[in-house]
């Protein structure tokens, strides 16, 4: 998912995009587009840091979007199978990663039995839905005990501060992480982390150098429909993963949150 307005991992590069490229619309991020890779790196960091969980285990990635992540987690997992609501999204994660078990579906009705998997991964979609507590109840429901929930949502208080609404017209519901901690407990989670992506130094430089916001430097220039300037396209293209960092401390200063929400063993 995308929380963009308007390249591949070093390690193991993403096949080539063809014909078959999804559509940039907003509501997913994609790589490979220059003017998107902030989006993509800030995205993209969560799953590197999150993929050891994945190890060895059947993962359901709820919300698959483009599908690079499920991919990526296809390196380490036992299996992964795919979810989502758009059926040109699965078609495409069919076609480009092969290796993922790739299903149409709501998340609200998760197509998968009870205790099957081990991990469930939703990163950046839980703002998208209407009904989150269903979704939450849903994943507890196909984790097996002992079973881990990971999510990433964009944090309330920096991404949509001071209003009721969130400035992204795909999202229904932000949260902060108190809130979100609230919500993951109130569906039968316990919350085993709660941490936080942040810029690193290079990226609080760009801060500073584009105007005091970096991310404002691209979404102002999106929304007025005007070309970027050359400086600013070089400077989102050199944006890496390592530019990004997660931590626990300061998570109300947080972009967005990340968490790790455990089905405890029935005792």
């Amino acid at each position: 998912m995308s929380e963009s307005f308007v390249s591949d991992r070093e390690d193991a590069p993403l096949p080539p995009l063809g014909d078959e490229q999804l559509p940039l619309t907003g509501e997913r991020t994609v790589p490979g587009i220059p003017e998107e890779n902030y989006w993509f790196r800030r995205h993209e960091v969560v799953y590197r840091e999150l993929l050891p969980r994945c190890a060895g285990q059947k993962v359901l990635e709820a919300g698959a979007g483009e599908g690079y992540g499920a991919n990526m987690i296809a390196d380490v997992a036992q299996h992964v199978t795919g979810l989502d609501y758009d059926a040109t999204a699965v078609e495409h994660i069919r076609t480009r990663y092969p290796r993922v078990e790739m299903l149409h579906g709501n998340l609200a009705e998760l197509p998968l039995g009870g205790a099957s998997v081990g991990i469930v991964v939703n990163f950046q979609v839980i703002e998208h839905l209407w009904d989150q507590a269903q979704f939450l109840r849903e994943c507890f429901r196909v984790l097996s005990p002992g079973g881990e929930l990971l999510v990433s949502t964009p944090n309330r208080i920096t991404f949509s501060p001071g209003r009721d609404t969130p400035l992204n017209p795909f999202h229904t519901r932000e949260l902060d992480a108190a809130e979100l901690t609230e919500l993951l407990e109130e569906t039968g989670f316990t919350v085993s982390l709660m941490t936080g992506v942040h810029h690193g130094e290079r990226l609080k430089a760009l801060d500073a150098k584009h105007g005091g916001s970096f991310i404002g430097a691209q979404i102002d220039r999106a929304l007025a429909g005007e070309p970027w300037p050359e400086e600013l396209t070089r400077d989102v293209e050199g944006i890496t993963v390592d530019d990004f960092t997660l931590r626990k401390g300061d998570i109300d200063a947080s972009l967005d949150l990340v968490a790790i929400a455990v089905k405890a063993p029935v005792r």
